[in-house]
């Protein structure tokens, strides 16, 4: 069995390295110290699949220095101690420091991290670990202080798509495939930024091709097929109960108690459970009142907790008063839609960074990396409100949330307009 895409296609130079310029780019911080071989501890951060360990294997290939490797995961402080005593013993005089890389540096004990303290403090070894923890919060501050930290970032969607077409143009087997990228979006999307994630993705579609001979065409559909989980199962047997469900729910909906209350019966005439019949309301009082009457999620809730304390029979009165509140009341589904929405659009976009002036920065390091440089209190401004950017900086101009017409939601409306003026002025 061949090894996988995404280690057959780990770059070994820096000129393969996909991502990071603002590390490894002509001129920068990382790329300076890896050229003129002087390299000092430092501490990777950033998420999986960004080049972290990749970038530790090429300093090993770049390097004429001892280079050892310890795993978080598996070694204890017995592996520090012995890979410390072996970089003294291999140190010649004025030679550089051997390297120790330690991945997933965040999982190292207090007691780990203090048996590094002092081979890092003499210049025994050269550090470098990896993780995807704050280092603020994960290593220790003695630690911390000897070791520079640059941040990795996720890789952006013109690293990706490099990454895709070196895979299929270099790689010793996919190369030999008829392969067609007709669409991207999907494993883009899946991928967020992690190129491991994305060559596993790249190379489930293409194994999974029954034909060997024949061309692979890559679609949004097909890598979305792929990835599938958990595909809903249902009993054909059951159909008739999913039918009264959804005359039950459409029947709230649409502003009838009579037929709500008439489905509701056939349910529990049926014998079903009455925690499935109160978890539906307790979902249709959120999606389909909402915000147009906003107590009807607390009633719902309310004859949930009610049948959970009383039982069965009585249960059902409850149970039937949330069904004939929740029918009677106004609709709304603004909530609903803007989840939606807001989903749509993280799959669209991705993880698009926290803008910094929203973080928050308890350590030193963070504030220095400007978390929190701007951010606005907004209970001491007029009014308990402040104009201030809180989407990430490439969706400032998108609506997620758009009111519908009820007095409830007219009033939440119109503090919006008065708080933000135009951005929340509904076009029509």
């Amino acid at each position: 069995m061949s090894e996988p895409l995404a280690e057959r296609m780990r770059p070994r130079t820096l000129d393969d390295y996909i991502g990071q310029k603002h590390l490894v780019g002509e001129g920068a911080v990382l790329r300076k110290m890896i050229d003129s071989g002087h390299i000092s501890s430092f501490i990777l951060w950033g998420p999986p699949g960004v080049g972290k360990t990749t970038l530790a294997q090429i300093i090993a290939n770049k390097l004429e220095t001892p280079f050892y490797t310890l795993s978080a995961v598996t070694s204890g402080v017995k592996d520090v101690r012995e890979v410390i005593d072996r970089a003294q013993k291999s140190r010649f005089f004025n030679s550089a420091s051997p390297i120790l890389f330690i991945d997933e540096i965040h999982r190292f004990s207090k007691s780990q991290q203090d048996s590094l303290l002092g081979a890092v403090e003499r210049g025994t070894v050269t550090l470098i670990g990896a993780t995807t923890e704050n280092p603020s919060f994960e290593v220790i501050r003695p630690l911390l202080s000897r070791c520079q930290i640059y941040v990795l970032k996720p890789l952006e969607k013109d690293d990706l798509l490099q990454l895709l077409h070196r895979a299929l143009t270099h790689d010793p087997l996919l190369s030999q495939r008829k392969v067609r990228l007709e669409q991207t979006g999907a494993i883009l999307r899946y991928s967020g930024g992690d190129a491991r994630k994305l060559l596993n993705i790249l190379q489930l579609v293409v194994e999974a091709a029954e034909d060997d001979d024949k061309e692979v065409v890559i679609t949004d559909a097909v890598v979305e097929e792929k990835l599938q989980q958990n595909p809903l199962a249902y009993d054909k047997d059951g159909e008739m109960h999913y039918d009264i469900i959804s005359a039950f729910i459409k029947s709230i909906r649409g502003s009838d108690p009579d037929a709500a209350l008439y489905w509701m019966a056939r349910m529990i005439e049926g014998g079903e459970d009455p925690q499935f019949i109160a978890r539906r309301l307790v979902i249709s009082a959120a999606e389909d009142v909402g915000l147009a009457n906003p107590n009807a999620l607390l009633l719902a809730n309310a004859a949930f907790d009610a049948v959970m304390k009383i039982g069965w029979p009585e249960g059902r009165i409850p149970l039937a008063e949330a069904v004939v509140y929740l029918a009677s009341s106004p609709k709304s589904n603004s909530a609903y839609l803007g989840i939606g929405a807001a989903q749509r659009l993280v799959r669209e976009t991705g993880n698009e960074p926290v803008p910094l002036h929203l973080r928050n920065a308890p350590t030193q390091l963070m504030a220095q990396l400007g978390y929190s440089d701007g951010y606005k209190y907004a209970h001491d401004f007029p009014g308990h409100f402040v104009v201030q950017q809180f989407m990430p900086d490439t969706l400032t101009d998108r609506r997620l949330w758009h009111p519908q017409h009820s007095p409830s939601e007219e009033k939440l409306y119109q503090y919006m307009l008065r708080c933000w003026g135009d951005r929340f002025e509904e076009k029509q």
